[in-house]
């Protein structure tokens, strides 16, 4: 395989040009009512939203967002790599698993990376969450391997190659602290994040599909990376299923960026996330598509391989949407969600994360359950944490200790502390 490669993106605070950033040049919108049927009658108990909205609204983000989880299962199988049970001065184990996915005689490795708090007295809760540089970006300890298809998405003079670089992304001591582990793989090993088309696509997971079209000529609803990242987190929890000190009942995804959408579509599909983490997913996660604030559809479609081809018919055209991301946060109902926002990430559109938790209240309250209460974001640092949470901070795009504390506490609240 060639060593073609695009760094990825640094998202930055500044403001980009043609977008739009002033309140006043919102559009005037109507969001599409969750608790609406699409024949236009009222949803009016559980059973109504479980057995027949909840599926119509997850066929239109499988069909015309983020395309249609195949329903084929993938062979795996798992290789220990290591185990380190004095990682971090004996304070955890690091545990490094080789996933191995293969059909039809091709096969897809990742690398899994499990950090896990020693002396816990019950079973373990555990993030999931995928990294942006390899899991040896998130340490400088020399005993986590470089992934074995690291080589082939880094050229030696990329800074990812570098060991530790998002070490402030993954705050390992305070986490361990707290009595929760970390399952973290290093996301492109699942599927590539590249506009390069052929070569890559033939590398990632998706290709191990019967069926998937390799062509630039794909199905409506053919499902790329968002999808393929999602499924993916799910292999993941696959493997903690059969892990016997893990709590299943408080297995929680995180997300940041363009994996807090993914996270989202995971936490949408898979209810074994029990707590699922949006991190500034910002447009076409839990930013509100019709207020076309920031980054809008036809900026976000830089990047076409994330979603399903049919997405590309609303560029600017967000007024046609029949659906919006409120109802991928109500999908997550009855579990828990929490979205986080930065004042400074401009393209994320804060206003927009907010107001996407706030009108998937109705489903929540459905349940009994409680929503975000007020139609105005809380203030800076002050997050709220009922059975969805929000805050927004102060800083740009990027994870950091406070967002982590604040998931945490989340966490605590309503599983109650690890021990």
């Amino acid at each position: 395989m060639s060593t073609t490669f695009l760094f990825l993106a640094v998202f930055s605070t500044a403001q980009i040009p043609g977008l739009n950033y002033d309140e006043s040049k919102v559009p005037v919108y109507t969001l599409p009512d969750p608790l609406t049927f699409n024949n236009g009658e009222k949803v009016t108990t559980v059973e109504q939203w479980e057995k027949k909205r909840r599926p119509e609204l997850l066929e239109f983000f499988s069909s015309q967002m983020y395309g249609r989880t195949p329903k084929e299962k993938i062979r795996v199988t798992y290789q220990i790599v290591s185990e380190n049970p004095n990682f971090m001065n004996g304070k955890a184990t690091a545990k490094q698993v080789k996933f191995i996915f293969t059909n039809d005689g091709k096969n897809v490795q990742a690398l899994l990376l499990l950090v896990l708090p020693n002396g816990s007295k019950e079973k373990i809760p555990v993030f999931v969450s995928y990294n942006y540089g390899g899991n040896h970006s998130t340490t400088f300890d020399t005993t986590i391997v470089y992934s074995p298809s690291f080589a082939l998405l880094r050229i030696p003079e990329q800074p990812d190659r570098e060991r530790g670089r998002s070490v402030s992304r993954w705050p390992y001591e305070q986490i361990l602290e707290r009595g929760y582990g970390i399952a973290t793989m290093f996301f492109e090993e699942i599927y590539h994040d590249s506009t390069v088309r052929l070569e890559w696509e033939e590398q990632s997971i998706a290709a191990l599909f019967t069926g998937y079209n390799l062509s630039a000529a794909k199905a409506p609803d053919q499902w790329q990376a968002l999808g393929a990242w999602a499924w993916g987190s799910s292999r993941i929890v696959d493997y903690l299923e059969t892990q016997e000190w893990v709590d299943m009942e408080k297995i929680i995804i995180m997300g940041h960026s363009r994996q807090g959408k993914a996270a989202l579509w995971a936490g949408a599909q898979d209810e074994r996330f029990k707590m699922v983490i949006s991190n500034n997913s910002g447009s076409c996660g839990a930013a509100l598509s019709k207020r076309a604030f920031g980054e809008d559809i036809a900026r976000i479609l830089r990047h076409p391989h994330w979603f399903c081809p049919a997405f590309s018919q609303y560029v600017k055209n967000e007024a046609a949407l029949p659906f919006d991301q409120h109802e991928l946060i109500a999908l997550i109902a009855p579990r828990y969600v929490y979205i986080a926002s930065a004042v400074e990430d401009y393209g994320a559109d804060p206003k927009g994360e907010y107001l996407s938790g706030y009108h998937a209240g109705p489903v929540y309250e459905l349940y009994g359950l409680k929503g975000l209460e007020s139609e105005v974001q809380p203030p800076l640092n002050q997050p709220v944490m009922n059975d969805i949470g929000y805050h927004i901070r102060t800083g740009g795009h990027d994870v950091t200790d406070y967002d982590w504390a604040c998931y945490m506490d989340f966490a605590d609240k309503h599983f109650g502390k690890p021990k």
